[in-house]
């Protein structure tokens, strides 16, 4: 990582400052779900399909993102799963292709984020492309632990949209 001074040295020339960002550590379904349930933090599952647009254009703009990363990476699982796969999956002690647990969770366009609890319990799907503001809301409501103190997403929402917010 370069040292703040030279990085603005760098950018003030105009040069392209070399920087080794953090990335999103994706893990398969089963490797996931066991990290999860092992290191007691909740999962988001990014559900996609190699021909979705959107998705690429999520992880293009949302999960590339430094500052998104390294959120992610501290306070969740990240799992990828490709919706049209016939990849064996384990979920609820049944055993099956990743498209029928895909189906199972009622995902019906790309992509899907679906959020668990640590052991595996589905919360909510949030279907479609999520702008970076939107998707860092959600994912530091539910990571910085407001939904489990019994907030609600209104109460959140307003709190957070809150001028000093």
């Amino acid at each position: 990582m370069l040292r703040p001074v030279v990085m603005s040295i760098l950018l003030a020339l105009g040069l392209p400052a070399m920087v080794h960002a953090e990335s999103v550590a994706w893990h398969g379904w089963n490797d996931g779900l066991a990290a999860a349930s092992g290191a007691g933090k909740p999962v988001i599952v990014d559900v996609y399909t190699d021909w979705c647009g959107w998705c690429k254009r999520m992880d293009r703009d949302v999960y590339a993102r430094a500052e998104v990363s390294s959120y992610l990476n501290q306070h969740f699982v990240m799992v990828r799963l490709n919706a049209e796969s016939n990849e064996r999956v384990t979920y609820a002690g049944h055993t099956m292709a990743a498209r029928a647990l895909a189906g199972g969770f009622q995902v019906t366009g790309y992509p899907t984020t679906i959020f668990l609890r640590p052991d595996g319990e589905h919360l909510v799907n949030v279907p479609g492309y999520l702008p970076l503001d939107k998707f860092m809301k959600l994912v530091r409501f539910i990571g910085d632990g407001h939904m489990d103190k019994g907030e609600s997403w209104e109460e959140y929402s307003r709190a957070s949209a809150a001028p000093g917010k």
